[in-house]
């Protein structure tokens, strides 16, 4: 699933090297989101991996920047307990359009939500479910002040 945010450039780390073949830089990008006459801010650190570790380099702290990126997840287990982590991969990084509304909200090129459509995350419509069989779709949720902001954290 490719999706696309859009946002402001908080922060860039340096480069870890991971081991002889994989490297990662993580950068922080601060979205806002209006929902219902609020403004609810988010940070998502999101990583670039291999050769693409220098793309950040040619934008400041400040910048806004559209992000196409991929969500990555892992099993993990060590000494008989299992993890699950994810990663938001980036693999495009520009800067964003200084003539268009700088509306920070998500968009899923697979026909979910977009920013010009319904920029808060519990709007999301799951019109584009992978192609795992056991995909369970469910209702999109609806957009009350009480479901506003439903996150745990």
């Amino acid at each position: 699933m490719n999706l696309e945010i859009t946002g402001k450039l908080l922060e860039k780390f340096d480069t870890q090297v991971v081991s002889d073949r994989f490297k990662k830089r993580e950068f922080v990008l601060e979205i806002s989101d209006e929902v219902n006459g609020n403004v609810f801010t988010n940070y998502a650190k999101m990583q670039l991996v291999q050769n693409k570790t220098e793309v950040i380099d040619r934008f400041e702290i400040g910048d806004m920047l559209r992000v196409n990126f991929s969500i990555k997840g892992n099993r993990y287990e060590r000494d008989g307990k299992v993890s699950y982590f994810s990663n938001l991969d980036a693999w495009r990084v520009e800067k964003a359009d200084a003539n268009a509304p700088q509306n920070t909200g998500y968009s899923n090129n697979q026909g979910g939500w977009n920013n010009n459509q319904n920029p808060a995350p519990n709007n999301w419509n799951n019109n584009a479910a992978p192609s795992n069989p056991s995909y369970q779709q469910s209702p999109a949720p609806s957009n009350t002040p009480e479901t506003a902001d439903d996150l745990p954290f």
